[in-house]
């Protein structure tokens, strides 16, 4: 699999990558590469995907 990250970062910033497969997708820090990666299956992936696209996580306003 192969580490993505979002076109919005540029060469300078860190963010975080996604490899995503069929199975699983690894998540990494692209500052602490050495670090290691979270590994979650595929469909606990889809579904917070989808959260995030609802906007089911974001913040209440204050």
């Amino acid at each position: 699999m192969t580490f993505r990250k979002s076109s919005f970062s540029n060469t300078q910033s860190s963010c975080v990558e996604l490899a995503v497969g069929r199975r699983q997708t690894q998540i990494r820090d692209s500052k602490r590469v050495a670090a290691g990666t979270l590994t979650i299956g595929a469909k606990p992936y889809a579904a917070w995907l989808g959260a995030v696209k609802n906007g089911d996580l974001d913040r209440p306003a204050t």
